[in-house]
């Protein structure tokens, strides 16, 4: 490792990855970023993932290990934060990966802009065949295309490469990036005193990524994003977003609360924009809802009365219904108007959905076997 470069902690937390976790440390080891400590948070799992973590301490000297009980995905970044030891920290799901130069290019931006905060744009793939597509012939466009306007700069690694940053006080990070989508927590670098007294909401399971960014604005001075494109989302289908409706579900709507109360301490002239992304967060945990049996939709009717119930409350803000697109305005309109209705009209639709999916993949086959 180059100990003249200061020391990042790379969290990632993992629950059950037995199969993807080697990969995914694998591509930090490899960082064109060398002085690198690397914390697996192995959160209960019950499969090989124990396993796993031993061979990978064994095999490399900046990997070490802490075991939890299941705590869940907030609590095992905490755990990790609590445990760093770096001047700067980094998050990355178990199932991702990096590309080479992504925490090299993110250094550069911080050193560069003297910001407290840098990120860059990520890239999804689904399985091992785009991932070597990725890695073969990764042009890195996102990074060539220069940005246009003000408020940006021009930043290198010190290996001859330039990145577009955009940035960004914490007030418009507020509200043109985390507002605006990017509300992730990992494909980022935070400076350590930044998020010192910082931490994740361990009793939400959805949206804590999007609380502890708007948390770290407190004490943040500027944030920088770049157009580099070095982080590889995973798009798993065991994923939490491909699963069915459970009350973990609620938490989308719960986040968004805590985070308009946040946001309402910081400037009330946003609360209609946050209480549209409130609205959008009540319709997709509805839709959720909309997934299941018509008995299991009856066993649930207490979530969606409460989701009916945010409704309202989030429609008496004003401008929030105004912010939405045309199609979430008949959605909102329809479920105010009738609840049971509208889960109804959408179970069926989405049912629809998968027969046409399901008879193209047949066709398809049918026709490869010809």
């Amino acid at each position: 490792m180059d100990k003249e470069m200061p020391l990042i902690s790379v969290i990632v937390p993992v629950y059950n990855g037995q199969a993807y976790l080697r990969n995914c440390v694998e591509s930090i080891v490899t960082q064109t970023y060398r002085n690198l400590e690397i914390i697996i948070v192995n959160d209960g799992s019950t499969d090989q993932t124990g396993r796993v973590c031993g061979e990978l301490t064994e095999t490399y000297d900046n990997v070490c290990v802490l075991t939890m009980q299941d705590e869940g995905v907030s609590a095992a970044r905490n755990r990790g934060m609590d445990a760093a030891s770096g001047e700067f920290i980094t998050f990355v799901d178990a199932d991702d990966r990096l590309l080479p130069e992504m925490i090299q290019r993110l250094y550069a931006c911080m050193v560069k802009t003297g910001s407290d905060v840098t990120g860059c744009r990520f890239f999804c793939w689904r399985s091992e065949e785009e991932w070597q597509q990725v890695q073969d012939g990764h042009t890195e466009s996102a990074a060539s295309a220069a940005a246009e306007g003000s408020g940006q700069d021009s930043v290198s690694d010190g290996r001859g490469m330039e990145d577009a940053a955009e940035i960004y006080t914490p007030h418009s990070y507020l509200k043109e990036a985390i507002l605006c989508g990017n509300s992730r927590c990992w494909s980022k670098l935070y400076r350590r005193e930044v998020i010192e007294k910082v931490r994740f909401q361990e009793n939400l399971t959805i949206g804590e990524d999007m609380l502890f960014l708007v948390s770290l604005l407190a004490s943040a001075g500027q944030l920088a994003e770049t157009a580099y494109a070095g982080y590889g989302y995973f798009q798993n289908p065991a994923g939490a977003i491909n699963r069915k409706f459970t009350p973990r579900y609620m938490d989308q709507i719960t986040c968004w609360q805590m985070a308009r109360q946040k946001v309402r301490a910081m400037d009330p002239a946003m609360d209609a924009q946050v209480t549209a992304l409130l609205l959008t967060g009540i319709m997709l945990t509805a839709g959720k809802l909309a997934g299941l049996r018509a008995q299991e939709r009856h066993d649930n009717r207490e979530y969606i009365r409460n989701c009916h119930e945010s409704l309202k409350e989030a429609l008496l803000v004003s401008g929030a219904f105004g912010r939405l697109s045309v199609g979430y305005r008949v959605k909102v309109a329809v479920f105010y108007c009738c609840p049971a209705g509208y889960l109804w009209l959408y179970h069926l639709q989405s049912g629809a959905r998968r027969r046409r999916k399901y008879e193209a993949l047949t066709d398809r086959n049918h026709d490869s076997a010809r």
